[in-house]
């Protein structure tokens, strides 16, 4: 998971982007990044740390331009203490080219292949979005051999692009001397979402952003989500030019944005998030009443922040209190995106404070956004228990997490998911409640749907096991797993279980010559 941002303006962009990265920040807290171009010359800084970390005046001054992209990152794929790992990233030719990205290529290490012994291109990173950034320059390359680089061929580019890449990406680009080029996966995983500012005399400034709440943030104006397969392009003098590349392209957002990734004050895919979660809060309300003795709780209490809707309307339906009973110290990173069950375990108690006050000799019911690896639901649970609470029922407002994301998001060890090949009572055992409900999976899609009816399907995959971008082997996710513990080694298992092989391309290029 990460926030990207575009901007083509008529006036300086350094601080618009750094702006709306800030407000991306919970997006990722690993590195953050920005290139801006003026004329034909690009200017980046980007490193580990916050936004307001690894930004100060001096690099601010040197981001000069009208244009530009930014990221913050949270690592996926790749190493997370490389400086090198950190987006945007920078390629020469053709025309010179940075790119940011959002997601995961489930074929990174096949398209590895294809750029070193087909396309001739060096990747010096285990970093997918720098294999994405040169299937791209190579497919531009070819679609403009002896012509300019407008709209229209960078379109004719993406068709080739997106028959090569498969998984999920959001994508900001911009080409030296050209403009702005922004595309979505064919299935939408990963969101992204246009934005405009009329400032008269029939000009236009546009941006690009992960959610809607980075537009609105800076004072421009929502204009509509990337459709899943489209492509636009805002040249520098501010044209705006959009293109459906995959015809049968099909809404399947990632719901796990709506869960817990996404700022509640976002709206993505025509949803908005903050209502999605009262919405989990109703079905998880309902669940509740069936399977616990409602008279036997005294308080609800939300984990804040992204549990506080749902716990809200779980205590207006059962008739419950509702109290704050944790407090949040706000200078504490999100846990869940922090890389490391040590660090994550650490900073729980840092992150969160319980009030003695609120649970003296109460039955309570602690309402969570979701549980992952149970760390955090077992620190809570003891917390509560510490503070005086005589009962505790913990609910998550998702369904068990059972299986790895592939698409985005630091989940993809089967090892480290507390609910994978365990049942609802060995996992409230583990965690030490005294009873746990979990929302059902078809309850959440629905509580999406109600919002919205258009939406028909989800990557649901951490919940149900279905990768909507297909392609996902049991010997992937070996490999993949492999990763975390030895990065260098994901690039050579994935190769081995990819349908692309060397011996493949070896073939291709014989064939060819």
């Amino acid at each position: 998971m990460c926030g990207i941002v575009g901007f083509v303006a008529n006036e300086p962009v350094n601080q618009l982007i750094y702006d709306a990265l800030l407000l991306l920040q919970h997006r990722g807290q690993d590195a953050a990044g920005i290139a801006t171009t003026n004329g034909r010359s690009f200017y980046m800084h980007k490193a580990n740390g916050l936004v307001r970390d690894v930004f100060r005046t001096r690099n601010m001054r040197s981001l000069i331009g009208k244009a530009g992209i930014g990221q913050v990152r949270y690592p996926t794929a790749g190493s997370a203490s490389s400086e090198e790992e950190a987006q945007p990233f920078y390629v020469n030719a053709p025309f010179g080219i940075v790119l940011a990205h959002n997601g995961n290529l489930t074929n990174a290490a096949t398209l590895r292949d294809e750029m070193f012994y087909r396309d001739r291109r060096h990747i010096n990173t285990s970093s997918d979005t720098e294999v994405l950034l040169n299937v791209l320059a190579d497919e531009i390359q070819h679609s403009t051999e002896g012509i300019a680089l407008d709209a229209n061929s960078a379109f004719t580019a993406l068709e080739k692009v997106y028959s090569r890449l498969q998984g999920s990406f959001a994508v900001v680009s911009m080409i030296a001397g050209y403009g702005l080029l922004a595309f979505r996966d064919a299935n939408g995983i990963r969101p992204l979402c246009i934005g405009r500012m009329d400032i008269g005399q029939g000009k236009t400034q546009w941006m690009v952003s992960s959610e809607s709440v980075a537009i609105e943030g800076i004072g421009y104006e929502f204009v509509r989500d990337i459709a899943p397969g489209e492509a636009i392009f805002v040249d520098l003098d501010g044209n705006f030019a959009s293109r459906q590349i995959v015809a049968d392209a099909e809404l399947n957002p990632c719901i796990f944005e709506y869960v817990y990734l996404a700022r509640p004050d976002s709206c993505i895919d025509g949803v908005s998030v903050f209502d999605v979660r009262m919405k989990m809060g109703d079905y998880l309300a309902k669940k509740i009443s069936r399977e616990t003795d409602v008279s036997d709780i005294d308080v609800v209490m939300p984990i804040p922040d992204s549990s506080r809707p749902a716990a809200m309307q779980v205590a207006k339906h059962l008739g419950i209190e509702y109290r704050e009973g944790f407090f949040k110290n706000r200078y504490i990173g999100r846990t869940f995106i922090m890389p490391g069950q040590a660090v994550r375990k650490k900073s729980v108690r840092q992150k969160l404070n319980a009030m003695r006050v609120e649970f003296h000799n109460k039955s309570v019911l602690i309402v969570d956004d979701s549980i992952v690896r149970g760390t955090t639901s077992y620190e809570i649970v003891q917390m509560a228990r510490m503070a005086g609470a005589r009962k505790v029922i913990f609910a998550s407002a998702a369904p068990p997490v059972r299986f790895p994301n592939v698409y985005g998001i630091d989940m993809p060890t089967r090892s480290e998911l507390v609910a994978y090949g365990r049942t609802t009572e060995e996992i409230n055992d583990m965690i030490g409640s005294d009873q746990l409900i979990y929302q059902d999976v078809e309850d959440l899609k629905q509580a999406i749907r109600d919002i919205n009816p258009i939406i028909n399907n989800f990557d649901a995959s951490c919940f149900d096991g279905v990768y909507v971008a297909g392609n996902i082997s049991p010997s992937y996710l070996d490999a993949l797993e492999a990763s975390r513990i030895n990065p260098e080694s994901m690039a050579d298992r994935a190769s081995d279980s990819s349908d692309f092989s060397r011996s493949q391309l070896h073939l291709q290029l014989t064939q060819k010559d």
